[in-house]
């Protein structure tokens, strides 16, 4: 599975908006200061945060002093909600989740069921990861916590 710059890009500025808000994450981050942190042009961040405000992600604030801050707190923020709200698929098949196979004819590949059960572990991973975990470093500690529980 590929994931875009678009969702790649999105968790990238969406975790920085979540270490640089101050407590509480109440303090709006203006995007040109995460263009410049995080190397992405802001012209496409722009067009990645007006997904997200659309989605409920992050709220905008007008003035001065103004710009993102995170509808909700980072810890209850997952990257699948980010990934998801850029319109990014999170599905390893190379079949359109509207299509019955990846074949002529609508038949299923002889590996359909392996990327699509990868498919659904990558998603219940980013689903368990919140931007506060990812900002706070603590991805590491959740992947060493799974593989032990499985």
């Amino acid at each position: 599975m590929k994931l875009s710059t678009k969702g790649r890009y999105a968790v990238m500025a969406m975790t920085d908006l979540a270490g640089h808000s101050a407590v509480g994450g109440r303090r709006a981050v203006a995007l040109a200061e995460i263009a410049e942190r995080q190397q992405i042009s802001l012209s496409y961040l722009e067009q990645l945060f007006a997904r997200l405000k659309r989605r409920g992600l992050v709220e905008s604030v007008r003035g001065p002093g103004g710009g993102y801050r995170l509808a909700k707190s980072a810890g209850e923020t997952s990257v699948a909600d980010v990934v998801h709200a850029v319109d990014e698929p999170l599905r390893a098949t190379r079949c359109a989740m509207h299509e019955k196979g990846c074949m002529k004819g609508g038949a299923r590949c002889a590996t359909h069921d392996l990327w699509a059960q990868m498919g659904e572990q990558i998603e219940t991973f980013l689903a368990g990861v919140s931007l506060e975990d990812v900002a706070k470093g603590r991805v590491g500690a959740k992947v060493s916590a799974s593989a032990e529980a499985a």
